[in-house]
């Protein structure tokens, strides 16, 4: 229930940046990004995906771009287009930099399957 009060509150701040002249169309949401692969923009089929589909998360979550069906068309905002790209940029930011854990050496790598090959012979296996 909660989710769709979310929904709800999320689609009422859509409309209003639609209707403060904000609104976009796929296509135009499309061009707003540099194109990839040699392409010029990207496709409305890929802003389509990303709003129906969502985009997966490096933790497992599903982040939705925002819009709304008006008439036959779908659309979208630069606020819902900033707000998507705001939320994966922190889903796949490490919450503490600097927290990751030291890359090792070749020679560690290879010091440390050394020891681990020394403890199976020992174990037996």
């Amino acid at each position: 229930m909660a989710e769709n009060k979310s929904a709800v509150v999320q689609n009422q701040q859509l409309l209003s940046e639609i209707e403060g002249g904000e609104g976009l169309t796929l296509s135009a949401a499309g061009r707003l990004f540099p194109g990839h692969r040699g392409g010029e923009a990207v496709d409305p089929s890929t802003i389509f995906r990303w709003l129906k589909k969502g985009t997966r998360m490096p933790n497992g979550g599903v982040v939705r771009l925002e819009a709304v069906r008006v008439g036959g068309r779908w659309l979208t905002s630069r606020g819902a287009v900033a707000r998507f790209v705001a939320a994966l940029t922190a889903a796949s930011s490490p919450t503490h930099p600097g927290t990751d854990p030291p890359v090792r050496t070749p020679a560690q790598r290879q010091r440390a399957a050394d020891r681990a090959a020394e403890e199976l012979k020992r174990r037996g296996a």
